[in-house]
């Protein structure tokens, strides 16, 4: 069969923070994509604001560089795909294998293989992709590379690779400095015999298949990816597997439901370096853009209109964790961040709080988000939303959040299943590595989860490495006791390992909440008095209202405060007089943090400006009466 020697597509696959844009970047820049007078940050394909914030990769996205043979033969374009390494993004991962033909595995010379690592090469495998494994950060001070690479050859045969798949080439780098090399490097040293990546360059031209197309076979082209456009409306990535797609051309649309209509390709791109640039015919194998159909979705086909042949749909697995996103329901809606004055009135004018704008919000992020679901709820004004992980769903809640919405988010639930007749829950199998000292509070804290040590290694080193499989809803609320505890030492990765059987309850948060019985401000008095009770989340001055959390209380019960109380004028001082005591600074909640505290009884009012804990029932004499009926009950 012709074979299309001018083009390569390849995915970076990785674990989190293990230098998958690091390298990319490189790349770009040897490969001459930018002029040498060109200001470029790191990470450039972290282009949006909240992966720069965290310093992750959100959303998979593809670039392209022209490769130059050193022998002078034609220059070869690289497609390359930056993947998340966060399995929460799993989504994304499956939709970049989908383009390519061959994955680099990238690898941290001293961390070896994590739970994502094995996330990302079991889904390479079951797709019988070509791997080349690329073992980074060579130059770390505690990197083992001997080792890792052994580590990873027993991953390898742990998910079942054949003998073709096992016989990777292995490329030792150190991306930060752009430096590769096929010849292994002392540990803790930047390879010696070379001081660029052509090496890594030459391996990717050598074991990535080049794409094989049929000459005689009409078009077909596969829905990827989605963007969108101030001008061209919302644009469509895809790969094209056979045939040609020319700017202008109409060719069958077939969407998801199997239905066939003629649209017309209005514009054609191809992306090099960072940017899109026009062009007039794509072939096979080609990773381009086009323009002019407006409610084209993820995983449908371009055909001929003469012969349409369906691409098989992007699967995805399934969601394993749900939140209720609803309007925001307090009494504070709508009124900014302090509520008062004309700044205020301002600020709220683009404010988004309707259940209208939350459902097309909501609708929106499904277009291009595969491994999402929405449910409706019973009530009109919420909807049960399912992802991968909590941290994908915060991510979705904390982007909306920027757009202008206010927002009440329930506590995160799992997503059970029904098998055999029995309640099945999701599972997740946790890698953690933290210093021998802190082993026992480690163990001790998932033993309270339901958590069962599968594995334990001690690389000498002064650290232990534990593999647990722990329910998922245990480790909601996890990291931030796990960090405590450990004195914020600890490492911690887990990845979806499926489903057993129902583990029972669990009690994972021991202290109760300190809840505000009437509105108004804060004052310092107060925090002062309640400052013994618990830990407090409010600054003085930050406007409260009834049944809103202002702090954790020390005992495992809920406590109504009042965190409004002002210190009365008497004839011997002004009621301001003892405000220079001491007010113990209270403990920020970011919105991962205040959806891991919540209890089942408990939700998160989330606005452009703040992140309040709140009682789901504001009322302190309903929520009462609840409670004596439910001890009735018992």
């Amino acid at each position: 069969m012709p074979t299309r020697h001018d083009i390569r597509n390849v995915a970076i696959v990785a674990h989190v923070d293990h230098g998958k844009t690091t390298i990319v970047d490189a790349m770009l820049k040897q490969a001459g994509a930018f002029a040498a007078h060109q200001h470029l940050d790191d990470r450039m394909m972290d282009s949006n604001d909240l992966e720069r914030e965290k310093g992750i990769t959100i959303l998979a996205k593809n670039t392209a560089v022209k490769y130059h043979p050193k022998d002078g033969g034609a220059p070869i374009t690289i497609n390359i795909i930056d993947t998340p390494g966060h399995a929460d993004f799993g989504g994304e991962v499956e939709r970049g294998l989908s383009m390519v033909d061959a994955v680099v595995l990238l690898v941290d010379a001293s961390e070896g293989p994590l739970p994502q690592t094995r996330f990302v090469l079991r889904k390479a495998l079951q797709q019988r992709k070509p791997v080349i494994l690329c073992i980074n950060k060579t130059d770390r001070p505690d990197s083992r590379i001997d080792e890792v690479v052994n580590e990873t050859y027993d991953l390898f045969l742990d998910l079942d690779a054949d003998e073709d798949q096992i016989e990777f080439p292995i490329v030792y780098a150190c991306g930060r400095d752009g430096v590769a090399s096929l010849t292994k490097p002392e540990d803790g040293t930047v390879p010696a015999d070379s001081s660029n990546l052509e090496p890594f360059f030459s391996a990717i031209l050598e074991h990535v298949p080049a794409p094989v197309y049929d000459e005689e076979a009409p078009l077909q082209a596969h829905v990827t990816n989605l963007d969108a456009d101030n001008f061209l409306g919302r644009i469509a990535l895809l790969r094209v597997e056979q045939g040609e797609l020319r700017k202008g051309q109409t060719v069958a649309w077939i969407k998801r439901d199997g239905t066939i209509s003629n649209v017309r390709i209005t514009e054609l791109m191809m992306t090099e370096a960072l940017t899109r640039k026009p062009a007039e015919v794509a072939g096979p194998g080609d990773i381009c853009a086009v323009a002019g159909i407006p409610d084209i979705m993820i995983g449908e086909t371009l055909a001929d209109p003469e012969n349409p042949i369906a691409l098989p749909l992007i699967s995805v697995d399934e969601p394993a964790i749900s939140m209720t996103i609803g309007t925001n329901t307090s009494p504070m809606v709508g009124r900014g961040g302090t509520g008062k004055g004309a700044d205020a009135k301002a600020a709220v004018k683009d404010r988004k709080v309707t259940a209208r704008q939350v459902k097309d919000r909501l609708d929106r992020e499904l277009i291009g988000n595969v491994s999402l679901r929405v449910l409706d709820t019973e009530r009109p004004d919420a909807w049960e939303v399912q992802g991968r992980g909590e941290l994908a769903l915060a991510i979705l809640v904390e982007q909306m959040r920027r757009e202008g919405f206010e927002l009440t988010i329930g506590k995160p639930q799992v997503v059970t299943q029904e098998i055999d007749g029995k309640t099945h829950e999701p599972v997740e199998r946790m890698t953690i590595d933290v210093p021998e000292e802190h082993m026992g509070a480690v163990t001790q804290l998932m033993g309270v989860r339901k958590g069962r040590m599968d594995n334990m290694s001690n690389h000498g080193s002064g650290w232990v490495r534990m593999e647990f499989v722990v329910p998922s809803r245990g480790l909601i609320g996890f990291r931030t006791e796990f960090l405590t505890n450990t004195r914020g030492t600890g490492i911690a990765h887990s990845i979806h390992e499926g489903h057993e059987p129902w583990f029972g309850q669990l009690v994972t948060r021991n202290n109760g909440s300190l809840v505000a019985d009437r509105s108004g401000a804060v004052t310092p008095f107060a925090m002062i008095n309640l400052q013994e009770r618990g830990v407090l989340f409010t600054e003085p001055g930050t406007e409260v209202y009834e049944g809103m959390i202002v702090g954790e209380n020390s005992r495992s019960d809920d406590m109504d405060v009042n965190i409004t109380k002002e210190k009365k004028l008497t004839n011997m001082r002004a009621a301001s007089a003892d405000n220079t005591e001491n007010v113990i600074p209270p403990r920020k909640l970011s919105l991962e943090q205040s959806l891991e505290f919540c209890r089942d009884d408990e939700c998160v009012e989330v606005t452009p400006e703040a992140v309040r804990i709140r009682k789901v029932v504001l009322d302190q004499k309903e929520r009462s009466r609840t409670a004596s009926r439910a001890k009735s009950a018992k």
